[in-house]
C-alpha cells in the first residue's frame, strides 16, 4: 500500500512531515491534459458528423434568393454581414463538412441576382462556416423550420434585395406607357411603404357609391394575375410518375400570361416566374399592387386514391367548404407556407392586410361568376371532377377587392391525367380555355373604370 500515497520527506529536527511539490505539480499537470483531451474529443465528435447535412439546396430569384441546408437534428447558426466587398457569413455549430454541404458551392448559377460564390470551410473544430460573396447590398434573414412533411429540419437563409423587385415595376410602367401616361417615379421609401389598411365602415354611416362601370367607347387594359401554385421548396403535389406540380402549374401559367397579352385589352402579370416560393399572402399582396381585375391560381389536384380524375374551379368561402373534399383540399393548399418556408417571427403589414376579417359577399360573388364561366369552358377539354365552382377557406382567394379562383386543372395523383399534364398539348388547351372562360365573364360583367384609361381607336 506504500506505492498509494504520496512520497513523504520526514525533516527529524522539525518533526514535520511535507507533501512533495513534485506530486502536487503532476496532480495539476494530469488535469490540464485531461480537459484538453475531453475538449478535443468533443471537437473530433463534432467535426465527425454529430449533425449531418443531408441536403443544401439553392433557389435564385429576382425576387429574392433562398438558401436551405436540411438536416434530421435542429442546427444553431449564427449570422454576420461583412463590408468592402459585400459578404454574408453563416457559421453552423457542431456540423459535419459533409459532402452535400460541401456541394453548395457548385449549384451557385451565373444568373443568380445575388450571390457570386459560396466558400465553405471549417472556421473552428466545431464550427463551419459558409462565406457568400455577394454582387450587391443584400437584407438577410436566418430562421429555422422544424420537420414538416417530407422535409427534417432546416436552416433558411433569405437574401432580399433593399429596394422592391424590379419585374413589378417594370410590369406598371409598361402598363402606363401603353395607355399613354408617363411613369411615375416611385424611389425606396415609396417601393416598400405599405398600403392603407381598410377598415369598415361604422354602421349606420353613408358609403360611397361605388366606382362606374366602364363608358361605352372607351376601354383600358383589363389585368389578370396569374399564380402559379407552390414552387421552390414546396413541391406541391408530385405524381407517380415524379412530375412536380410546381412545374406544371408554372408551364401553364406561362402559357395563359402569353395568350392573356396577344389579347388587345389585356395583360397579365405572373406572381413568380421561377422555380421559387413566394408566402401565399405575398401573393395575393401582388395581385392588389398591380391592382389587378382578377386573379386566377393555378394548381393541380392530389387524392389518396389514384382513380380520381377531373378538373376543379374553387372560389373562397367565408362559412365553410361546400364539401369534405373541398375543406380537406383548402387545408393542404393553405398547407404550403409550412412546406414552402415563412418566416413568422417577421412582422409582415401585407399578412396583417389581406387576412383581415372584410366582408367579401361582393367579391365571393363575382369570383363564383368566373368560377363558372371557366369551369363551363375546362368541360370542354377534360372531364369535371364537379359540374359546380366550389367553395372552400384557401388562403390565396382571399383577397378582399378582386374576383379570384383556384383552377385544379387535373389530378396528378391519376397516372392518365399526370401524363395529359406533362403533355405540351393539353397545357395549350387548357390556358386557352382558362383565357376563354375569363373573356366570357368579362364579357357578361364589364370592369370597373380606373384612372388608367384607353381609348378605342
Amino acid at each position: 500500500m506504500s506505492g498509494f500515497y504520496p512520497p513523504l520527506v520526514v525533516n527529524r529536527s522539525r518533526r514535520t512531515v511535507v507533501t512533495s511539490r513534485g506530486w502536487l505539480l503532476d496532480l495539476v499537470r494530469a488535469v490540464a491534459v485531461l480537459a484538453a483531451l475531453c475538449h478535443h474529443a468533443f471537437a473530433v465528435a463534432a467535426a465527425a458528423g454529430d449533425i449531418q447535412i443531408s441536403a443544401a439546396r439553392i433557389w435564385p430569384a429576382t425576387d429574392y434568393t433562398r438558401v436551405t441546408l436540411e438536416s434530421k437534428d435542429p442546427i444553431q447558426h449564427r449570422l454576420l454581414l461583412l463590408k468592402d466587398p459585400e459578404r454574408l457569413v453563416l457559421d453552423l455549430q457542431g456540423v459535419a463538412l459533409t459532402p452535400a454541404l460541401s456541394g453548395l458551392a457548385d449549384k451557385v448559377g451565373p444568373n443568380d441576382p445575388y450571390v457570386k460564390a459560396v466558400r465553405i470551410g471549417r472556421f473552428k473544430p466545431d464550427v463551419v462556416r459558409l462565406v457568400f460573396d455577394l454582387k450587391t447590398e443584400v437584407k438577410p434573414e436566418a430562421f429555422t423550420l422544424p420537420p414538416v412533411a417530407d422535409y427534417g429540419h432546416r436552416v433558411v437563409l433569405d437574401l432580399y434585395p433593399l429596394v422592391a423587385p424590379d419585374p413589378l415595376l417594370a410590369f406598371l410602367d409598361k402598363l402606363q406607357a401603353e395607355q399613354g401616361m408617363p411613369p411615375k417615379p416611385i424611389d425606396g421609401a415609396e417601393r416598400s411603404a405599405p398600403e392603407a389598411v381598410p377598415v369598415p365602415a361604422p354602421r349606420g354611416a353613408q358609403l360611397p357609391a361605388p366606382p362606374s362601370r366602364a363608358q361605352p367607347g372607351a376601354r383600358r387594359l383589363l389585368i389578370v394575375a396569374i399564380d402559379a401554385g407552390h414552387g421552390g421548396e414546396d413541391p406541391g403535389a408530385r405524381g407517380h410518375g415524379g412530375t412536380n406540380e410546381k412545374d406544371v402549374t408554372l408551364a401553364i401559367a406561362r402559357k395563359l400570361k402569353a395568350r392573356i397579352d396577344e389579347e388587345p385589352n389585356m395583360r397579365a402579370f405572373l406572381t413568380r416566374d421561377g422555380d421559387y416560393f413566394i408566402p401565399l399572402h405575398m401573393r395575393v399582396a401582388k395581385a392588389r399592387r398591380v391592382n389587378a381585375d382578377l386573379f386566377v391560381s393555378v394548381h393541380a389536384d392530389a387524392f389518396i386514391k389514384p382513380h380520381a380524375r377531373g378538373s376543379s374551379v374553387f372560389a373562397l368561402s367565408e362559412s365553410g367548404a361546400t364539401s369534405a373534399a373541398a375543406s380537406w383540399l383548402a387545408k393542404r393548399e393553405n398547407n404550403a407556407d409550412l412546406i414552402g418556408g415563412v418566416n413568422l417571427d417577421v412582422q409582415d403589414p401585407y399578412l396583417k392586410r389581406t387576412l383581415l376579417d372584410l366582408s367579401q359577399t361582393a367579391t365571393i360573388t363575382d369570383s363564383l361568376k368566373l368560377g363558372k364561366a371557366v369551369l363551363s369552358q375546362l368541360g370542354g377539354i377534360n372531364t369535371l371532377h364537379k359540374s359546380h365552382v366550389e367553395q372552400a377557406g384557401f388562403a390565396v382567394l382571399k383577397s378582399p377587392d378582386i374576383p379570384s379562383i383556384l383552377v385544379e386543372t387535373a389530378f396528378i395523383s391519376n397516372p392518365e391525367e399526370e401524363r395529359k399534364l406533362r403533355s405540351t398539348s393539353y397545357q395549350d388547351k387548357m390556358a386557352e380555355a382558362i383565357l376563354s372562360g375569363i373573356k366570357r365573364y368579362f364579357a357578361g360583367n364589364p370592369p370597373l373604370a380606373r384612372d388608367r384609361v384607353v381609348l378605342n381607336p
